[in-house]
């Protein structure tokens, strides 16, 4: 018995589970459950970006609640990334401006708040995720903006799946309102005057503390159902059950392990049981974004900016990794993917276990979802199968815009790379920082 199984899950049957694959999908359910809302709908996500799709969404949410007064309309993001520009703009105060713009325009019941999870967001950010609809939970990867909407003809594509279960929608608003909305650190970001971080650090560190304690209410009562969904939570290296979680899906793989991430930077304890996998003969399956495909990506024809090497340096582990692994790519057992189409993004993570463990998650597989942010995820447990034949075909629309990797061979090297990202990459290895670096992305 797996460590979760310990603890009953909400049951569910294959009917209560759809399965998107497409960004364009997305918007349109997630603007219709609003529209059709009628008890709650609490959304927490990293950001609701000031841009057309942001302000659809936002605006939809006021519509909802002047139409229905009684609507429970609350939306969490992070508390620092609220209160920002984008990066390389103008100072501002960013998304929480529209909030304040709108909530004075609509003057309806909705709520935002930010939640500061660190003191600094370069030091870990709210990265829940999950909508909860009535009784649907809309669970993704994505935040909500243009790209992560298709608002116009770009795309970040990301998984996508709604959840139809009552007592696991309640177990993630008992959350929200007991261990955040219930927390003096958590203040509305759509009224004026702001809030300042000086004005709740005491309160935000008491928050920290209670929320690596914390975790998601498991079911009452025994699953009758074959097919079942856990919610977990993890904050910190230490006592983490959603890394917990993750690990054990690693090392009780049988027969094939399927990953999906944006960022290939898998934090050591992953590494080492990945590289175990393979020894033992295990098929493996690595789904990732080609660095054109990374949300930081610039092309050579625009001017360099610092963090546009990161898509260079992830590209760097990888070349390292396949380099290491080549003799399980010869041979079958390990079999890495590299999405890209067009300038489109790719945002995808989640694992697959031997096609009957599902884990859901925001969780980059990467040292920062390991260590600093807070992260969710929900496991679909489904002995039966049930739930293959969409799992099965959101992985071939994925696999269309793929290629795969024969080896480190089929990547550019540090040599073919721009000069300004070559001496940047350069510089960070001689001083030995990358290693730092790594830790934070």
């Amino acid at each position: 018995m797996l460590f979760w199984q310990e603890k009953p899950a909400y049951g569910l049957t294959s009917k209560d589970v759809n399965v998107l694959t497409n960004a364009q999908e997305y918007r349109t359910h997630l603007l219709a459950l609003i529209a059709q809302a009628k008890t709650r709908i609490y959304i927490t996500t990293l950001y609701l970006q000031d841009d057309e799709a942001g302000r659809e969404v936002l605006a939809a949410l006021h519509q909802a609640s002047l139409a229905n007064p009684a609507l429970d309309v609350k939306v969490l993001v992070d508390f620092h990334r609220a209160q920002r520009g984008l990066i390389g703009a103008a100072k501002s105060d960013g998304n929480a401006s529209l909030y304040c713009e709108y909530q004075e325009k609509y003057q309806s019941n909705v709520q935002i708040f930010g939640v500061p999870v660190k003191a600094k967001e370069l030091f870990g950010v709210l990265h829940l995720k999950g909508f909860v609809i009535d009784d649907t939970l809309l669970y993704s990867g994505a935040s909500l903006n243009n790209v992560y909407l298709q608002y116009q003809e770009r795309y970040r594509l990301d998984r996508y799946f709604l959840v139809e279960q009552a007592s696991l929608c309640d177990s993630v608003i008992d959350f929200i309102e007991h261990e955040l909305l219930s927390s003096e650190a958590v203040p509305r970001i759509d009224v004026r005057p702001l809030t300042k971080f000086n004005d709740i650090k005491i309160a935000q560190k008491q928050l920290m503390r209670s929320l690596k304690q914390a975790n998601y209410a498991h079911s009452v009562e025994q699953n009758e159902q074959a097919l079942g969904v856990r919610l977990f939570l993890g904050l910190g290296r230490r006592n983490n059950e959603l890394n917990r979680v993750i690990k054990s899906l690693f090392d009780a793989t049988e027969q094939e392990l399927v990953l999906y991430t944006p960022y290939f930077n898998f934090p050591a304890p992953l590494m080492r049981s990945l590289r175990r996998l393979l020894k033992q003969g295990k098929q493996v399956t690595i789904v990732v974004g080609d660095k054109t495909a990374n949300d930081f990506y610039l092309p050579p024809s625009e001017p360099f900016s610092k963090i546009g090497a990161l898509p260079y340096l992830y590209e760097t582990i990888l070349h390292k990794f396949l380099k290491s692994q080549k003799r399980h790519i010869i041979n079958g057992n390990l079999n890495v993917y590299l999405w890209q189409h067009e300038s489109n993004s790719f945002h995808l993570k989640g694992i697959c276990a031997d096609r009957k463990y599902h884990l859901l998650s925001g969780h980059n597989l990467n040292p920062r979802a390991w260590g600093l942010d807070i992260e969710n995820g929900i496991l679909l447990e489904d002995p039966e199968q049930s739930l293959m034949p969409a799992i099965d075909n959101e992985r071939a629309e994925i696999l269309q815009h793929c290629r795969r990797l024969n080896g480190a061979e089929d990547l550019e090297t540090m040599d073919d790379y721009p000069p300004a990202v070559k001496k940047l990459l350069g510089q960070a290895k001689r001083v030995k920082v990358d290693f730092i670096i790594k830790r934070f992305i």
